[in-house]
C-alpha cells in the first residue's frame, strides 16, 4: 500500500540523498539544464544522453530511465525506444513524460506507441497530456493543459487498469492512479506555473524517487509532494519567476523533515 506521510516522504528524500542514483534521462533541448540541477539538488546523479549508439551502455549503469518527448525527432525516438528496451530487460523504472501530446499527432502517436510497448512504471503529464494519450478527445495548447487537473483522473484510471502504469496528472491537485487508489497532493504555488520546465522537472523527480522504491505509486506521490514543497518554499522568497527557480534548488538543497511536516497537504 503507497504511503505518502511525513515519515515516508522523509525517508525517501534521505535515500535519494544517501545512494546518489544514477538517472538516465533523455529529455528536451529546453530543460536539460534546469532538470540536471533539480536532479542534483535532491541529490541524484543526472545523465543526459541520447546517442542510440550509447543506449545499452548507459542504460546499464543508471538506477531509472527518464523518457520527455518535448522535443521530438526520428533519431530520438530511436533512442528512446532502445533505452526503454534495455530498462525493461534490467527491471528498472521507466518514466514517460508525454510533453505536448495532444498538440501534434506526430508526438501524440509516439507518446500512445511508446505506452503500448513499454508499458512505463510512471506517466507523468497535465491533465490535457494524459487525456491525449489515450482518448482523441484530449485537447491542448502547446504544451499547456486546457484542462485541470481533477478533469482527467478517469482517463488515467483506464490508462492504469490497461497498461498497469501508475497515472500522475499534475495540476493544482496532483493525482497519482494506482490500482483504484487516488492519492491527491495540494503543495505548490501558482508562480511556478510561469517558470519553464518544472513539469519535466516534475517527471525527473519521478525518476529519483522510483529508483530508491519499489512501490512507484508512492515514488510519484513522494516526488510530487516534494515538488509542491520546495516550490512553496522559493515562492514565499523569490521576487518573481527568475529567483524562483532559483530558489527552487536551494529548496530541494537544504529541504528537511521540518519542512515536509509543516507543509505537506495529502490525502491519501
Amino acid at each position: 500500500m503507497p504511503k505518502c506521510n511525513v515519515t515516508d516522504v522523509w525517508g525517501s528524500v534521505e535515500s535519494i540523498r544517501k545512494l546518489s542514483p544514477v538517472i538516465h534521462n533523455i529529455t528536451n533541448y529546453v530543460v536539460m539544464n534546469s532538470t540536471a540541477n533539480a536532479l542534483l539538488a535532491i541529490g541524484a546523479s543526472p545523465v543526459m544522453a541520447h546517442a542510440l549508439e550509447e543506449m545499452d551502455e548507459m542504460v546499464g549503469i543508471a538506477a531509472a530511465l527518464v523518457v520527455n518527448i518535448g522535443t521530438l525527432s526520428r533519431e530520438w525516438i530511436k533512442a528512446m525506444f532502445k533505452a526503454a528496451e534495455r530498462a525493461t530487460l534490467r527491471n528498472i523504472p521507466v518514466i514517460l513524460d508525454p510533453v505536448g501530446a495532444g498538440a501534434t499527432s506526430f508526438r501524440t502517436e509516439t507518446a500512445r506507441e511508446f505506452i503500448r510497448v513499454f508499458r512505463p512504471s510512471v506517466i507523468r503529464g497535465n491533465a490535457s497530456e494524459i487525456m491525449s494519450v489515450y482518448e482523441d478527445a484530449g485537447t491542448t495548447k502547446g504544451v499547456d493543459s486546457t484542462k485541470a487537473s481533477h478533469d482527467a483522473v478517469s482517463t488515467g484510471m483506464s490508462i492504469n487498469e490497461d497498461y498497469g502504469s501508475v497515472v500522475c496528472i499534475s495540476g493544482e491537485t496532483d493525482y497519482v492512479i494506482d490500482a483504484g487508489r487516488i492519492i491527491k497532493i495540494r503543495n505548490g504555488h501558482k508562480m511556478m506555473t510561469r517558470v519553464t520546465g518544472l513539469g519535466c522537472t516534475a517527471t525527473a523527480l519521478c525518476g529519483a524517487f522510483a529508483a530508491v522504491s519499489e512501490n512507484r505509486a508512492q515514488a510519484a506521490a513522494h516526488a510530487m509532494a516534494v515538488m509542491g514543497i520546495a516550490g512553496e518554499i522559493a515562492a514565499e522568497r523569490a521576487a518573481g519567476p527568475g529567483t524562483l527557480q532559483v530558489g527552487f534548488y536551494d529548496a530541494l538543497f537544504n529541504l528537511s523533515i521540518d519542512d515536509i511536516g509543516q507543509r505537506l497537504k495529502v490525502e491519501n
